[in-house]
């Protein structure tokens, strides 16, 4: 009977070798994805900082666009919705 017991203890066990190797597996995916997640700075660019359509009657519609990037190195993230402010008079 104690035949029986060894032989049902052996095959339930996982053999040293893939445990060592799905744990290396592990250990690289997440040093990618460390290495990845932080590094550099975000810089935003605006084509554009100003834009002047002089005089505009009141009641009309102007459109421009803006192009907006990121020249720097690392992930631009928003904490807040972005906005364009629109000054009178500037």
């Amino acid at each position: 009977m104690s035949g029986k017991r060894s032989r049902q203890q052996s095959n339930n066990s996982v053999p040293w070798p893939i445990l060592l190797a799905v744990g290396g597996v592990i250990l690289i995916v997440a040093a990618f994805f460390l290495a990845n997640r932080g590094g550099g700075t975000p810089k935003i660019t605006v084509d554009q900082e100003k834009i002047d359509y002089g005089y505009v009657k009141f009641g009309t519609n102007e459109a421009f666009r803006i192009k907006v990037t990121n020249s720097g190195n690392g992930v631009l993230r928003f904490k807040e919705k972005p906005y364009i402010e629109v000054l009178e008079g500037c």
